[in-house]
């Protein structure tokens, strides 16, 4: 049997990287290389492909969709191949991932996952960093982090994980006391609970039942969702929080008030260097994490 003529695998990795980092410059960068030497490297994988896998002009290079296609068949092939030499090597260590997470995702989310992660990427372990300023700390002792957040800083490679409702979370004992709709002297004698990154979702659930000015007996604030859920369901006050961490939670303790649902201005995000998508530990869990879909 003939054997099969392999595409140039430094021209692959040349073509995969322009297209990841988006840019021929970053690639190069990343490479070693001079842009004349990439471009070339490039070229020989067009001439080995017969198609026009980029167009270029001005020093840019723009993917074709003969480009687009080539780069969605190979790309999980070369994961695979890359996958298959880690499984049959014992010269790989451990492949090593700081990540950062709010501990409420993680609980909820995060981990009640990471065992498929495992069982298809061996290798792969995760330092876990639940800190403040998670964001911050990307590029320097993170190499990724999901995040809280409006929308992450300009700069990095971001993917939203969702939306949300913001809902007023409390015991089911307080929320017979408040009854079924909004009363402004019961909700000024409470206190309530906001955690540290989601100032704005108070703001946006007084204006929705309302009450826009209504200014509670007290604001306890928290850097810990797990936390405000528990200090809800033990009568301490209302928590301003997703809809989606209640659920979660599946906690019979807890009701929500008023049955209002308020668009949140913070979703969480995926984050962290462009460049960091080039190393391998990012770029496994980058993929698993869409794929998942957490």
């Amino acid at each position: 049997m003939a054997t099969r003529r392999l595409p140039p695998l430094r021209a692959l990795e040349a073509f995969v990287r322009t297209v990841r980092l988006g840019s021929a410059r970053a690639a190069a960068d990343e490479l070693g290389l001079s842009p004349s030497a990439l471009s070339r490297r490039i070229g020989n994988l067009e001439e080995f492909v017969g198609k026009k896998l980029f167009t270029r002009a001005r020093q840019a290079m723009q993917l074709t969709d003969d480009g687009h296609a080539f780069y969605e068949a190979v790309n999980p092939q070369l994961e695979a191949l890359a996958r298959a030499v880690e499984s049959q090597s014992e010269n790989l260590s451990v492949l090593r991932l700081h990540l950062g997470v709010l501990p409420l995702f993680g609980t909820q989310r995060l981990f009640p996952k990471l065992g498929d992660l495992r069982e298809r990427h061996p290798l792969l372990h995760i330092d876990i960093d639940t800190g403040a300023h998670l964001e911050d700390r990307v590029g320097d002792v993170l190499d990724a982090a999901i995040i809280l957040s409006r929308g992450p800083s300009r700069g990095l490679h971001a993917v939203r994980l969702d939306y949300n409702k913001v809902h007023a979370i409390c015991s089911r004992e307080l929320a017979d006391k408040l009854g079924a709709e909004p009363d402004a002297e019961k909700l000024a004698r409470q206190t309530f609970l906001i955690h540290n990154e989601l100032s704005e979702s108070f703001t946006a659930w007084r204006a929705e039942i309302g009450l826009p000015e209504l200014e509670p007996a007290a604001i306890d604030h928290f850097d810990s969702g797990q936390l405000m859920l528990e200090a809800a369901a033990q009568g301490l006050g209302i928590a301003i929080m997703h809809d989606d961490h209640m659920r979660r939670a599946a906690d019979g303790r807890l009701a929500t008030l008023f049955n209002v649902e308020v668009e949140s201005p913070y979703s969480y995000w995926f984050v962290c260097k462009p460049t960091a998508l080039e190393e391998r530990p990012v770029r496994l869990f980058h993929d698993w994490l869409v794929k998942a879909g957490l």
